[in-house]
């Protein structure tokens, strides 16, 4: 079966990845920072939180989502033996590299920060999205390939998701999962049961979307200006009424809401190629695994300087972009032997190239389709 690259769910990946960075910076600002044992500035910017606010409850699932969508590429071309291996590859082996050495690097970090014992500790840290990922591709693969071969289930799928209701819909489930988790705080994923529930709705809900074709898309297409007013809705009754305090079950509905208005206009609006991201959308796996070190690290330099705490952020966020490429490119991109500790081919790029030409296709053409099948957050 032949697929089509899909350049807005790259688009929309690469931005996600941004948006987390920032969003892990920011909370460097809060009051509670050192509650999820981040490195807390001695000056705060709460006001800043507010604008988090609408990123945080999309964020993760909107991560899932893709990841979910991936998994449908990736199918189509291998078995579920194949499709394991290259999962385990992909995540498994960058997971359990990170957790036992990347993170370790940034809690010691911490720790020279706050003046603290030092000490080497393996965690999952953030890299919890990565574990949870391999599991879920574990348990629904049964449920995937079924579904490979169901052509009727996907003809009624596809009739589904042809109006508004249908992507909409998708939601009564993630509230029913606040309903029976009853999370004590919605945007509170890492390494929570309401986390790992909602992250396996989201992971099956993103496969489900492609995999009924492109009704799914045109119809987010065509009424994303709805999606997105019902998320400002909810939004702004969450922060002029609630007081930024809704019930779960609304911010489910909320978060799904931002992520059909951001499918719907991505597909309108960013489904080219691009040399800029053909390069980013290999760069943002690595880049999501090192990140914390590297704001820990700006953190640890940028915050005692005596300089207006906005300026501080904005410092901290150009050190961990700059220095998250500048890792990436010097030390992971060009290192074969690194590379596979971070989800990255050791095939070089020259290689690829002939392959194309022998082919007859460009080598562009055969690395953009072999990173739509398997990249690990797709």
């Amino acid at each position: 079966m032949t697929t089509h690259r899909r350049y807005d769910i790259d688009w929309l990946r690469v931005i996600a990845i941004g948006l987390l960075l920032i969003y892990h910076i920011a909370i460097v600002f809060q009051p509670w920072a050192m509650f999820l044992g981040f490195i807390k500035s001695n000056e705060l910017m709460e006001d800043l939180w507010k604008p988090m606010t609408i990123l945080n409850v999309w964020r993760i699932p909107f991560l899932f989502f893709v990841s979910g969508m991936g998994v449908y590429f990736a199918i189509q071309r291998r078995n579920w033996k194949q499709l394991m291996k290259e999962r385990g590859r992909r995540i498994l082996i960058p997971f359990l590299f990170g957790m036992l050495a990347i993170v370790p690097l940034h809690f010691l970090v911490f720790q020279h920060y706050y003046g603290l014992p030092i000490g080497y500790y393996p965690h999952p840290a953030h890299l919890w999205f990565l574990g949870n990922i391999f599991i879920y591709v574990t348990v629904l693969l049964p449920v995937f390939f079924y579904l490979k071969r169901a052509g009727r289930v996907q003809h009624y799928l596809s009739q589904f998701m042809s109006n508004p209701i249908g992507p909409l819909s998708l939601s009564v489930l993630f509230a029913l999962e606040t309903i029976v988790v009853q999370p004590q705080v919605f945007e509170l994923y890492a390494m929570t049961w309401h986390g790992f529930f909602l992250g396996l709705l989201a992971f099956f809900c993103g496969f489900l979307c492609v995999y009924s074709g492109k009704s799914f898309w045109k119809t987010v297409m065509e009424w994303k200006w709805f999606y997105l007013a019902l998320a400002m809705a909810f939004y702004l009754v969450r922060w002029k009424v609630l007081n930024l305090q809704s019930p779960s079950y609304l911010l489910a509905i909320e978060s799904n809401c931002w992520i059909l208005a951001i499918f719907g206009m991505g597909y309108q609006y960013l489904n080219q190629p691009s040399k800029v991201l053909n390069y980013l959308s290999e760069a943002a796996y690595p880049i999501y695994i090192i990140h914390m070190v590297v704001l820990y690290a700006g953190g640890l330099f940028i915050l005692p300087l005596e300089i207006p705490v906005f300026l501080k952020f904005i410092l901290i966020v150009a050190f961990t972009g700059i220095g998250c490429l500048g890792i990436y490119e010097l030390l992971i991109r060009r290192n074969s032997l690194l590379r596979p500790f971070f989800g990255l081919k050791v095939a070089p790029k020259a290689k690829i190239v002939m392959e194309g030409e022998k082919a007859g296709t460009s080598g562009t053409a055969v690395e953009n389709q072999k990173n739509q099948e398997s990249t690990a957050f797709h």
